[in-house]
Parts: structure tokens; C-alpha cells; sequence
């Protein structure tokens, strides 16, 4: 039972999720791909959003396009607003669960005013994502305490529908993790009457029956647990490309294991690998990895099992969660004291140890902090009626003095109205003086700025001409000239080291007429601003180096000096992520919407410190904002350990 549950206890963030994926994903993927391409805009953006549901956990990128894709959408929707903040919430789920709590906050503040069913289904989800965030902070109590308070209740108003069938299966495995089997079956059971009643074929109705056969097989009942995994293996075997087949294959391995025929389980676990590998489930081939190990060990595989559970270790999937890495931790301890690798064993042991003491500190702070919450709100209740206590007496006592005070606080008051007016009179033109002084000094910098960047592309346009028309064809010349005198009075065999010069010649012609270009790109002025943005992409582009630029709506029409800010801006952008990222990948998206032009550019580099925009005296950066000011712009930043967003929004209405 104990290594059963341990087994649990690792899958279990995995198995939590709040909106299933029908079995039959390619017609799923390809009814989304075709409502981006013909739907309304309603439609795309939530065809989009799902499709980046889709993608979160097999291709963070074509995930992070998608839901920027649907974003563009929203307009002034506030529904869909909401529903944009859930999906963002799923994106960041598995990268940073503070961000993605924050998201989810804010789709429930919205979707609580909104009262329709729509509504209350998006917040049920959400209420659900939330409590999955703070489970290893609040622990397990909390999670329940949101799906019965706040999940259920919101869909359950609306009848038997499959999100209430799906969200008593969640409550079930949540249940069986802690042991509380008869719960959990309670719960899986009524789940099953909903489901098997009103939607036979549905993926929420197959992890039901996963479910029920995982709850059978902790109590080591493997006979009952495998009348379910039969009825699974109905709904999955039509589709034999779907992801859903590792956890069916899971299951099947949990039966095994129960059933103590290993080669079996072995056999189901290299099929559930086929499919982790394919749809990039790494928490999930981790999980078959460590049964494997489970399996070696208790064959006495112990070399076998010992590599296993060190390339869990490596690949680092699975022990991103403290309590997983102590578990492994104790089991690598305990496997080198059965090889006899006493060092190996103590190594282990104390990692055990240290991790296992952080994380009991962890746990008695908060427990501290909760008790201490809880004090000092007992202590100000008390303070409350005390001092509600000393206001009544006080309030008796007034109200004998009060006739007497009337005549002159009605003078009192009369006074303080007039000083109170003229106060405000005095505030009023204070403000209007000092929005006047502001916007005097604010149109003092925009022209400032309109001058120096003017003066900057005026430079900048001059000196490509003069290199282009005037160094650039003198050079052509003397190329010429020296390639025709060569031609009748030198060998090419003999004279190797003149035609080497020659050609270092030539590729400076090139190298000058480059610069030329780069200080003012032919291609914007002769085609545009779309054109001059995908060369400069291709430009940038290196063999470890993809950059994916996406165009929407971008106007031909333009004023020129617009267009040359809004290309300079892409080019320090792109200038900084190759020079600074370390990337291998950037997407690149502008889209206008009439008068505002966004930009949005991620790499999955190495990020950067933020505090560097405060601290940084970069002169990049600076013209950087000083273009986007100039374009009445705002820049938003995020970056962390797994790569670098920027948002950028301007403003193309003219100066």
C-alpha cells in the first residue's frame, strides 16, 4: 500500500487538470484549426485559446502563438477578457504558478459579475486552477475545501452536465491520494451515473473509469479495478493516435503491479513510453520510469533500478517538486545500501535528510503563521467589542450634550463649507496650471525627441547615399578597372595571390554596400514596411537561429517616419535577443488594429535580470523607449530562466 501511494503522490500534479481533451484529438485539433481560419472573431479567439490549452504541455511556443493569436480578438469584450486571463493561467500552470494564480484571480473578479452559465463554467475552471496552485502551499484540505465550496456549486446549479461528472472524478483522485478510498469511490460512483447515462463516449467518462481503477488498485483490489480498465480500453482503442493512451497504459500498469506480474507491467510501461515520447509527456514517461524502477528493485535488478531513478533525477521533470525529489532521494539511499554502496548510501541519505528538514521548517512556518493569523484575529474581535462597549457608554453621554452644541456647530459648519469651497476653488486652478505646465513640458520633450530622431535618419540616410552612390562606385571602379587590366596581362594560375585581392576587394564593395543598406533599407522605402520587416527576419536568421515573423493587418499606407520608427524598434530588438539571448528560437508578431501598431517578440533564451532597465546605461535600450515615447507607446517586459516576452503597443495617429 505504502509504495502504491507513493507512486500516487508523484503522478498526482499531473492528473489534476481542469478541462479534458476529447479522445479523438485529430478531429478536435483540425474543428479548432478550421474557426480560426472561417468563424467569427468570438469564435477565433476561443478556438485559439483552446488550441493553446492544447499545446501547453507538448509545445510551449506554438502554446504561447496561439493564445497571443486569440488575445488579438478580444476588443473590447469582457468575457472574452476573462477567458483570455484563464487561459493564461493554463499556459503558466507548469512554469510559474504564482504568475498563473494571479491570472486566475482575475478571471474569477471578472467572471463573478457576469451571472450566465458561460460564465459560471469558466470560473468553476478557474476556481479549480486555483486551488491546483496553492496545493503545495495550503496543502490538500485547501484544494478540497475549493472544489466542494467554489468548483462544484457553480456547475452543479445547472444540472448533470459532464463538467460536474468530470469535476466528482477530480474530487475522487484527490480523495484517494489521502487514503480516504470510500470517499473517493463515492464520488467516482456519482461521476459515473452522470457520465455513463448522458455522455457514453467521452473522454471525461474514460478517466472516470481510470480513475475508479486506480482508486481499486491502491486497496489492492486488482479484479475490480480491471472491470474498469476493460470499459476504458473500449473508448480509447478507435483511437489509437490520441495521448490519452499513456494513461490508459498507466493504468494498465498500476493493474499489473497490484496483480504482482511484473513482466506485464513492464511490457504496458514501454507502451505507455511510445506514447509520452510522441506527444512530449515528460512528467508522465517519469512516472513510467519510476515504476520501472519500482519493478527492477523488486526483481533485485538493483544496477538497472539504480540508473533509473538517476535519470529521473537528470531529466528533472518529476523532482521539480520537492516532495518527489525527497522521495527519490530515500530511494536511492536505501537501493545503494542493498548494493552495498554504504558511501552511495550515506550521500543519499543526507540529502534525504536536508531536504526532508527544509521542508518540515516549510511546514511548521506556515502552520505558525496560520495559528498566529488566527490569533490575532481572535484578539482583535475582542478588542472590537471592547471598545463597541466603551462607544456606547460614550454615545449616552453625547447625547445629553448634543441639544447644546446644535446652534453652534451649524455655525462651525457654515464656516467649514466656505473654507472648504474656496479650498477645492484653490486645488482646481492649481491643477489646471500644473497640467498646462505638464503638457508644455511634455510637447518641449516630444519635439526634442521628433528632432533628434529626424536629425538621427536624416544623418542616417545621408551617409548611406554617400557611401552607396560615391565610395560604393569608386570602389565598383577601381574593382572593374583592376578586373579588366588582370584580364589581358596576368595568368590566374600565377598570379593567385592578385585574384585573392581582387576578391577581398569585392566582398568589401559588398560589406560597404550592406552598411549602406542598414542605415536606410531600400526595401522600406521601395516596398514597405511588411517587405523591410521579413528581410530583416531572413537577415537575422542563422542556422541555430529560427525566427518566426507573423504579420496582421499591417497598412501600406504609413506615414514614412513612422515606419522607419517602427523598423528601427524591430531591429533593436532583434539586435538584443541575438546578441544577448543565447536563443534558438524567436517568434516575432505586428499587427495593427486602425491606430495602434503592436509588436510582441519571445525568445526562449536565457532571459535577464529586469532590474537591468533602471540600472542599464545601454544606449540601446535608451533609443529603444525613446521611440516608443516618441510614438506615444508603452512597453511591457517579462523574462525569466526559460526565455524573454516583450509587448510593445504604439500609437500611429500622427505626431
Amino acid at each position: 500500500m505504502k509504495r502504491l501511494l507513493i507512486l500516487l503522490s508523484l503522478l498526482l500534479s499531473f492528473t489534476l487538470q481542469a478541462q479534458v481533451i476529447p479522445l479523438d484529438e485529430k478531429s478536435y485539433v483540425d474543428s479548432l484549426q478550421n474557426i480560426t481560419k472561417t468563424a467569427a472573431n468570438t469564435s477565433k479567439a476561443t478556438a485559439f485559446f483552446l488550441l493553446s490549452n492544447y499545446y501547453r504541455n507538448s509545445d510551449s511556443l506554438l502554446s504561447k502563438k496561439y493564445l497571443t493569436n486569440g488575445k488579438a480578438f478580444i476588443k473590447n469584450d469582457v468575457f472574452l477578457t476573462a477567458k483570455y486571463d484563464y487561459y493564461e493561467g493554463q499556459y503558466n500552470l507548469d512554469r510559474n504558478k504564482e504568475k498563473a494564480a494571479r491570472s486566475y484571480q482575475k478571471a474569477i473578479k471578472a467572471l463573478s459579475e457576469l451571472k450566465t452559465r458561460q460564465s459560471d463554467f469558466y470560473q468553476s475552471l478557474a476556481w479549480y486552477s486555483y486551488g491546483v496552485t496553492q496545493k503545495d502551499k495550503e496543502g490538500y484540505p485547501f484544494l478540497v475545501k475549493t472544489v466542494v465550496e467554489k468548483c462544484i456549486p457553480l456547475i452543479k446549479k445547472y444540472g448533470n452536465s459532464r463538467n460536474l461528472g468530470f469535476a466528482y472524478t477530480q474530487l475522487a483522485i484527490i480523495l484517494t491520494y489521502n487514503a480516504q478510498f470510500e470517499k473517493a469511490g463515492n464520488y467516482n460512483n456519482k461521476a459515473l451515473e452522470i457520465l455513463e447515462k448522458n455522455y457514453p463516449g467521452s473522454a471525461e467518462l474514460f478517466y472516470t473509469y481510470l480513475n475508479s481503477a486506480s482508486n481499486f488498485c491502491y486497496q489492492a483490489k486488482g479484479n475490480e479495478a480491471k472491470k474498469f480498465l476493460d470499459k476504458a480500453e473500449k473508448l480509447i482503442t478507435p483511437y489509437p493516435e490520441s495521448s490519452s493512451n499513456s494513461f490508459y497504459y498507466y493504468g494498465k500498469t498500476l493493474y499489473y503491479i497490484t496483480k504482482q506480474e511484473n513482466s506485464e507491467a513492464l511490457s504496458m510501461i514501454e507502451k505507455g513510453l511510445y506514447y509520452t515520447k510522441k506527444f512530449n509527456q515528460n512528467l508522465q514517461a517519469q512516472m513510467f520510469y519510476f515504476n520501472k524502477y519500482d519493478i527492477l528493485k523488486k526483481l533485485k535488478r538493483y544496477e538497472e533500478a539504480k540508473n533509473v531513478l538517476e535519470d529521473i533525477l537528470t531529466e528533472k521533470s518529476l523532482v521539480l517538486d520537492l516532495n518527489n525529489r525527497k522521495t527519490i532521494y530515500k530511494q536511492l539511499s536505501a537501493l545503494n545500501e542493498e548494493m552495498g554502496n554504504a558511501k552511495e548510501a550515506l550521500m543519499w541519505e543526507q540529502r534525504y535528510s536536508k531536504l526532508n528538514d527544509s521542508l518540515s521548517s516549510e511546514n511548521v512556518r506556515l502552520e505558525i503563521n496560520k495559528i498566529e493569523a488566527k490569533f490575532n484575529t481572535a484578539e482583535k474581535e475582542r478588542k472590537i467589542a471592547t471598545l463597541n462597549a466603551e462607544k456606547n457608554q460614550k454615545d449616552l453621554e453625547m447625547n445629553k450634550k448634543n441639544s447644546y452644541l446644535w446652534g453652534l456647530s451649524l455655525i462651525l459648519l457654515l464656516a467649514l463649507s466656505l473654507l472648504v469651497f474656496l479650498f477645492i476653488l484653490f486645488r482646481k486652478n492649481k491643477k489646471i496650471s500644473e497640467q498646462r505646465i505638464n503638457d508644455i513640458k511634455q510637447k518641449e520633450e516630444l519635439s526634442l525627441t521628433k528632432a533628434i530622431l529626424d536629425g538621427e535618419e536624416r544623418e542616417r540616410e545621408r551617409i548611406a547615399r554617400d557611401l552607396h552612390d560615391g565610395l560604393g562606385g569608386m570602389l565598383a571602379g577601381v574593382k572593374i578597372n583592376f578586373s579588366t587590366w588582370s584580364s589581358s596581362h596576368l595568368h590566374p594560375e600565377k598570379d593567385k595571390d592578385f585574384y585573392t585581392i581582387l576578391g577581398q576587394l569585392d566582398q568589401s564593395v559588398g560589406e560597404l554596400r550592406h552598411i549602406a543598406r542598414n542605415l536606410m533599407p531600400e526595401s522600406l522605402l521601395n516596398f514597405g514596411l511588411e517587405t523591410a520587416l521579413n528581410d530583416l527576419c531572413e537577415f537575422y536568421s542563422r542556422k541555430d537561429l529560427n525566427i518566426d515573423f507573423q504579420s496582421i493587418n499591417i497598412k501600406k499606407d504609413l506615414p514614412l517616419n513612422i515606419q522607419l520608427n517602427i523598423y528601427r524598434i524591430v531591429q533593436e530588438l532583434l539586435a538584443n535577443a541575438l546578441k544577448h539571448a543565447e536563443a534558438s528560437s524567436i517568434l516575432l508578431q505586428c499587427s495593427q488594429s486602425e491606430e495602434r501598431f503592436m509588436i510582441t517578440i519571445e525568445d526562449n533564451g536565457k532571459g535577464f535580470d529586469q532590474k537591468i532597465e533602471q540600472t542599464t546605461k545601454s544606449m540601446g535600450l535608451r533609443n529603444l523607449k525613446n521611440r516608443v515615447n516618441y510614438l506615444k507607446g508603452k512597453m511591457e517586459v517579462g523574462s525569466d530562466s526559460q526565455g524573454t516576452t516583450i509587448n510593445i503597443e504604439l500609437n500611429t495617429d500622427g505626431e
